[in-house]
């Protein structure tokens, strides 16, 4: 398939999962477009503020070979318009959200990817800070 690709995330202390989404992404079009979440909506989605801050996810996120271009996705309700801005003909999302952009399906194809098995951001932190 060719096009724009979109996605979104946090890519808050980055690692493979993060790393497997974005190729799997952008092996959907020749293009990969990424938003990453403002610290601010990050603490209204999870309750806290990442731990590396925006400028340095977006920077992290930038360096990756298979990403074309990164913005700051400032609100989840912008999304139709994100899609719309950049020309995304696919948008792909982790299968946790499946079901839940559907209604985008009119002006653009909507992609669920499963998950890495055992990887995520919250568990790593907690790990980190002995939490878990």
């Amino acid at each position: 398939m060719a096009g724009t690709v979109i996605t979104f995330g946090t890519f808050d202390v980055f690692h493979v999962g993060h790393l497997r989404v974005i190729e799997r992404a952008a092996a959907l079009g020749d293009r990969l477009v990424v938003g990453v979440s403002a610290d601010a909506l990050n603490f209204r989605k999870k309750g806290r503020v990442p731990v590396f801050s925006e400028a340095e996810r977006l920077a992290i996120v930038a360096a990756l070979k298979p990403v074309d271009e990164v913005f700051v996705e400032e609100s989840l309700e912008l999304k139709r318009e994100y899609i719309q801005k950049f020309g995304a003909d696919v948008l792909v999302m982790g299968d946790d959200w499946a079901g839940r952009f559907d209604e985008f399906s009119d002006i653009c194809e909507v992609v669920y990817l499963p998950r890495t098995p055992a990887i995520s951001t919250t568990a790593l932190i907690e790990k980190i800070s002995g939490t878990a």
